[in-house]
């Protein structure tokens, strides 16, 4: 049975560390179970990603969908932070690592803004909650102080797009999340 916590620094993100079964063969693990995220709407989309060691995705946030992250192999410095203005969390940043040798898996609502930096070259798969909306892809930058982030490298591999995100006070009101 998997251990599933609750994140006591930004509300709604839930930590997941699945159960591990081990034999001669390999491995077996189950990486999301909707129970684990209670009241929370089923997933509707699966995504795979393989990204290079040193490059930095993020900081990405929707209004609406919620998103699953499991890394299945490599290694990632995951970092949330919690947009939403009426969350008791608000203003709240959380880190921690996923990788292919605890398997552990995070739960991300709408409205927390979420990255990873690569340690290692990897994959990370994500379930989302809601069909890709190209009006629904929002971003903060990764460097805004305000946040609070100790991003474990200073000059990361960027998209384009992460390189031109806002800092969080220059996030226009419509793009706020609640």
């Amino acid at each position: 049975m998997a251990s599933v916590l609750p994140s006591s620094v930004v509300e709604g993100v839930v930590i997941v560390d699945p159960k591990v079964f081990r034999d001669e063969r390999g491995l077996f693990i189950e990486t999301y179970r909707q129970e684990w995220v209670p009241g929370a709407p089923p997933m509707v989309q699966a995504n795979r990603a393989d990204r290079q060691r040193g490059c930095l995705v993020g900081l990405h946030y929707h209004l609406h969908q919620a998103d699953y992250w499991y890394v299945p192999f490599g290694r990632a410095y995951v970092a949330l932070h919690d947009l939403r203005h009426s969350s008791p969390t608000s203003g709240s940043t959380l880190t921690l690592e996923l990788d292919d040798n605890d398997h552990r898996g995070v739960y991300i609502p709408p409205g927390v803004a979420h990255g990873f930096y690569a340690i290692t070259d990897m994959t990370i798969t994500y379930l989302v909650d809601r069909y890709y909306d190209p009006a629904d892809e929002l971003g903060v930058a990764w460097n805004d102080p305000a946040l609070g982030i100790d991003w474990p490298a200073s000059a990361p591999i960027l998209s384009d797009r992460d390189q031109s995100n806002p800092r969080r006070a220059e996030i226009p009101p419509e793009l706020q999340p609640v």
